[in-house]
């Protein structure tokens, strides 16, 4: 569950509850927000709902084809590469290596889509794990770490971006997908079907190979393609405003004060 808490203590004890010492919590959905009130009980009124804001910026001096080379993608044809790109940090939660398999199957029969993971190396030992995996492994590759102008450069150029995690809160990288015009393909878990409305604002997958039977549809039909983008970009720009984000906070913080 993500939730901010505002909290101070009571300047006459200091030894409150965690529950009354909570001036604020914030949630990023409704769902989030009824889940919170369970274990707050009565400081239900005290639980705002703001998500997440999102704000995007691609760098100008980014170059696709040294992005690929530079994670191990070699062909004649780059141009005309599909590439999935799953952007993640590399730790159990996110589940990187979910999709290797069935993907490294599907590259075979169709070589010229690939997967591309890209994320902070977090856990240390599931980072050798994903390295040895995707070594091995066709089709599939590990990118650099790269700063967040650079990765939203590359999200913007690929075909579309991946969610493999088993938990979300509420997925930044899906919303920046959206805000780019880049389609998503998410698993289907309560956080990221609370952002993605399957075959509006993005597909939604349960299996590998609803995966792959989403990635084809999303190659083949353009319209669904078209429509799915539009509807995340509108999406983000109407409910994830960085602007009101920070209106938000920046309400609660002087209430505090």
């Amino acid at each position: 569950m993500k939730l901010l808490f505002l909290a101070c203590l009571s300047p006459k004890t200091g030894n409150h509850t965690t529950a009354e010492r909570i001036r604020f919590a914030v949630a990023f959905t409704d769902k989030l927000k009824a889940e919170a009130e369970l274990f707050l009980l009565s400081q239900s009124s005290k639980i705002y709902v703001q998500p997440q804001g999102i704000q995007t910026e691609v760098t100008e001096k980014f170059c696709w084809a040294e992005f690929l080379r530079s994670s191990g993608v070699t062909s004649e044809h780059m141009d005309k590469m599909r590439v999935f790109l799953l952007v993640c940090g590399l730790r159990r939660v996110k589940d990187p290596l979910y999709l290797v398999k069935v993907f490294s199957e599907w590259h075979c029969d169709n070589p010229l889509n690939v997967l591309v993971i890209i994320g902070p190396k977090i856990d240390p030992v599931l980072t050798v794990e994903v390295e040895a995996v995707v070594k091995r492994t066709a089709g599939v590759f590990l990118a650099q770490e790269r700063s967040q102008q650079e990765l939203h450069a590359a999200m913007k150029r690929c075909f579309a971006v991946v969610n493999s995690s088993i938990s979300e809160g509420m997925s930044a990288a899906i919303l920046e997908a959206m805000d780019l015009g880049v389609p998503v393909l998410a698993r289907d878990i309560p956080g990221n079907a609370a952002v993605v409305q399957h075959e509006f604002t993005g597909l939604l997958y349960s299996s590998h190979q609803e995966f792959v039977h989403q990635s084809q549809r999303l190659l083949s039909d353009h319209e669904l393609r078209e429509r799915v983008v539009r509807n995340g970009k509108n999406y983000v720009e109407e409910h994830h405003s960085l602007k009101q984000e920070r209106e938000t906070y920046q309400r609660l913080v002087d209430i505090l004060h």
